[in-house]
């Protein structure tokens, strides 16, 4: 692998997906694009890049951001979001919109969905509490191929075993063989779509909460701004806004401010 070879590769993540790939990460591109240039007969990373070059709109190109992009995700991963929701934000946001309102829950960047559908379990434990609102999740992420996986709502044992209460495993799973499915009252809230962070969100509609955990991370800081940018333009005013707990607005947007008392939640200022 040749530096120029490496340094085109990150100039197109960057473009395509504000992936930053920085030479620390050789060892990534080794482990995740050999099958690929296997398969398409490349002898090196340059005959890749290349190839890339030719169609940057074509399935190659697709197929090498999908592989590029880290996929990690758990069921009511780091907790306190989602206890925040529970007892704070949706009975607030319920009783500002009314019996007959709806609130729009955005989780970007969704992976496999167990974030969306952790947050469809959420509102359904609670739905007394929300006086008949009801509760409209949209997970949306720049891969194919996991979205695919999101919509069938279908989990393997070792995935519903990563933060997944066996209460509500029970509850809100139904077994199917090896594997464990949604049962179609959560899948109901959720709906999947594809969509770049670097686009401007207007078309998604307007959201009342967004959940951007773990992403920005991936980010150098003009992207960290431009989608937080992003993000703003869509979301209500007494909207909330969670990044993981390694991320923070600070330095970075000056549209947000953190919630007084709640863990990585943010208010537009």
């Amino acid at each position: 692998m040749n530096a120029a070879s490496f340094s085109a590769l990150a100039e197109f993540l960057h473009a395509r997906s504000g992936i930053v790939l920085t030479p620390d990460k050789a060892y990534l591109v080794e482990t995740r694009l050999a099958p690929l240039m296997r398969r398409e007969g490349c002898a090196d990373l340059g005959a890749l890049v290349a190839k890339v070059k030719a169609a940057l709109s074509g399935p190659i190109a697709d197929e090498v951001v999908e592989l590029m992009t880290t996929n990690e995700t758990l069921f009511f991963r780091d907790g306190k979001p989602f206890e925040h929701l529970r007892q704070q934000v949706l009975p607030k946001l319920a009783a500002a919109r009314g019996p007959r309102g709806v609130i729009r829950v955005w989780s970007a960047a969704c992976s496999t969905g167990q974030e969306a559908f952790s947050v469809a379990m959420t509102a359904l434990e609670i739905a007394p509490a929300l006086a008949g609102c009801r509760v409209e999740i949209l997970g949306t992420d720049l891969s194919r191929e996991v979205l695919r996986r999101a919509e069938t709502g279908r989990f393997s044992q070792f995935e519903v075993q990563r933060g997944l209460p066996i209460t509500m495993l029970t509850k809100y799973f139904r077994k199917d063989g090896s594997e464990w499915v949604v049962k179609d009252e959560v899948r109901a809230l959720v709906s999947f779509r594809e969509w770049n962070l670097l686009r401007p969100p207007q078309p998604l509609g307007r959201f009342d909460v967004v959940l951007l955990r773990n992403v920005l991370i991936y980010f150098d800081q003009p992207t960290k701004t431009r989608v937080l940018e992003n993000v703003a333009s869509v979301l209500a005013k007494d909207g909330v806004l969670y990044l993981g707990g390694a991320e923070t607005v600070l330095g970075i947007s000056s549209r947000f401010a953190p919630l007084d008392g709640a863990r990585s939640a943010y208010a537009l200022v």
